[in-house]
């Protein structure tokens, strides 16, 4: 894929799947349009909604790829993407399949010790080796 240059254009196994499919049923849409046929266009309409959702389970099953740009040793599209498994960042695909992406733990920022029986206000200093009494409040995350 050299003509491509810098691009990753997502030439996927899933992608390339879903394009054909969806080809095919258009053509058979159009053709039982032609022809007057409902059984046509029926068929067609079945043809697209199973491309979409063939390029969906493949790219569930790892031969899609993450939103963005690959790097340009994985951008083949016989690559397969092992972690999908986690869910890939802002992609509907893995939400409707229940795949969230992992957020990254939470670092606690510094909370200074609190000297035994002194009462903490914000804004309050804390003389410097004091000994911890009270622990950090905990982080609440989103989820």
């Amino acid at each position: 894929m050299s003509a491509h240059g810098d691009h990753d254009m997502g030439h996927t196994v899933a992608g390339w799947t879903g394009t054909a499919l969806a080809t095919a049923g258009t053509a058979v849409l159009g053709a039982g349009l032609a022809a007057g046929s409902p059984w046509g266009l029926g068929v067609g309409g079945v043809v697209v909604a199973l491309s979409a959702l063939t390029t969906w389970l493949l790219h569930l099953a790892g031969w899609g790829k993450p939103s963005g740009p690959r790097p340009r040793g994985r951008r083949s599209w016989r690559t397969r993407d092992t972690t999908v498994r986690y869910g890939h960042p802002g992609c509907v695909g893995c939400r409707l399949a229940g795949r969230r992406q992992e957020a990254a733990p939470a670092v606690a920022p510094h909370v200074p010790p609190v000297a035994a029986g002194a009462p903490v206000t914000s804004g309050t200093s804390v003389p410097a080796g004091s000994p911890v009494t009270a622990e950090a409040p905990a982080l609440q995350t989103s989820g």
